[in-house]
C-alpha cells in the first residue's frame, strides 16, 4: 500500500508538471518576459524530475535479490541527485536567457494576463508539494521529499517573478525584469545543490536521524539493566530502509540458545519501534577479552 501511494504522488507530480509547464509557457509567450520564462524552465525540471522519481520508487520497491541482497532501496537516491543536476541546468539556461536582457532591456506584454496563467501554475505546485511533503517525510521517502521541495521552491520562484513583473509594469524599468530572473537562477542553484548534497549524504551511508538512534538507545538501555552490554552500534539509512547492527555482550555461561532467543527479543523490539529497519547483532561472552577488541570497523589483527 505503501509504495501505491508513492507512485500515486509521483504520477500526480508528472500529471502537474505537465499542466504547470503548458500554463506558464503561455504566460511567457504573451509576455515575453525572461522572468516568466525562468518560472516556465523550471517546470520542464519538474516534468523530468517527476519521471526520474517514478522509475526510482518503482525500482526501491523490489525485493532483495542475488545481486542486490540489501534490497533496492538506494535507488530513490538517484532521483534526487538526478533533480538536483537538473535543477543547476535549469539556473544556467535561465542566465543564459537573462544576461542579454541585462544588457538590452526590452518592454514585458500583457504583464497582468501572463502573470495570472504563472501563479495558477504555482498554486497547483503549492497544494501538490504541500501533500507531497507530507507523505514523504511520513514515509521517509527521499523522492518524494525531494519533489515536494522542488515543487515549493517553483511555488518561490514563481512569487519572486510576480513580485518583478509587477515592478517592470507599474514602472517600466525594464532592467527589473532580467535582474528577476537571475535572482530566481541563484535560488534554483541553492536548491540543487541542497539535493545533491542530500543524494551524497545518502550515498555515503549516513548514520540514522538523531531521534532514531535514541530510540535504539532507549531500547538498549533497558537490557543493559538486565546485565547486558553492547557495543559497535552502527547505523545507515539507504533510501527508507534503515539499517543497525551491534554486538551483544552476555555472560559465557549462557547457552548458545539463551543467547540467541535474547538478540532476538532485541531485534523484534527495535523493528517495532522503527518500521523498515533491518537489524544485525553479534552475540559475544563478556569473559572473553576479545570480544572488546572489535569495537572498530576494521579489526586490527594481535
Amino acid at each position: 500500500m505503501k509504495q501505491h501511494s508513492l507512485r500515486l504522488y509521483m504520477f500526480l507530480s508528472i500529471a502537474a508538471a505537465l499542466v504547470t509547464m503548458a500554463v506558464k509557457f503561455v504566460g511567457y509567450q504573451l509576455t515575453g518576459s525572461v522572468g516568466l520564462f525562468s518560472d516556465a524552465a523550471e517546470s520542464v525540471v519538474n516534468l523530468v524530475a517527476a519521471l526520474v522519481g517514478l522509475w526510482a520508487v518503482t525500482l526501491a520497491a523490489r525485493p532483495a535479490d542475488e545481486e542486490h541482497a540489501y534490497g533496492h532501496s538506494k535507488s530513490e537516491y538517484f532521483s534526487s541527485g538526478v533533480e538536483g543536476a537538473l535543477i543547476l541546468v535549469a539556473a544556467l539556461v535561465i542566465a543564459y536567457e537573462a544576461i542579454p536582457r541585462l544588457l538590452h532591456p526590452e518592454p514585458i506584454d500583457q504583464a497582468y494576463l501572463g502573470l495570472s496563467f504563472s501563479v495558477l501554475g504555482a498554486a497547483i505546485n503549492g497544494i501538490l508539494g504541500w501533500f507531497m511533503l507530507r507523505e514523504g517525510k511520513k514515509q521517509r521517502s527521499v523522492t518524494l521529499q525531494a519533489d515536494a521541495h522542488h515543487l515549493f521552491a517553483d511555488v518561490f520562484t514563481t512569487v519572486g517573478v510576480l513580485v518583478g513583473v509587477l515592478l517592470v509594469a507599474l514602472t517600466q524599468w525594464y532592467i527589473l525584469d532580467p535582474i528577476v530572473a537571475l535572482l530566481v537562477a541563484a535560488n534554483i542553484i541553492w536548491t540543487g545543490l541542497k539535493l545533491l548534497r542530500q543524494t551524497g549524504l545518502g550515498l555515503l551511508d549516513t548514520a540514522l536521524p538523531q531521534e532514531d538512534q535514541e530510540q535504539v538507545k532507549a531500547i538498549l538501555a533497558a537490557y543493559q539493566q538486565q546485565g547486558l552490554a553492547f557495543h559497535a552500534i552502527r547505523s545507515r539509512m539507504a533510501g527508507r530502509r534503515r539499517f543497525v547492527s551491534f554486538h551483544v555482550i552476555v555472560p559465557g555461561q549462557w547457552t548458545v540458545l539463551k543467547g540467541h532467543t535474547m538478540c532476538e527479543e532485541i531485534e523484534l523490539a527495535i523493528r517495532e519501534a522503527l518500521p523498515e529497519s533491518t537489524v544485525f547483532t553479534h552475540l559475544e561472552p563478556k569473559e572473553d577479552p576479545v570480544s572488546f577488541e572489535d569495537i572498530e570497523l576494521d579489526r586490527t589483527l594481535v
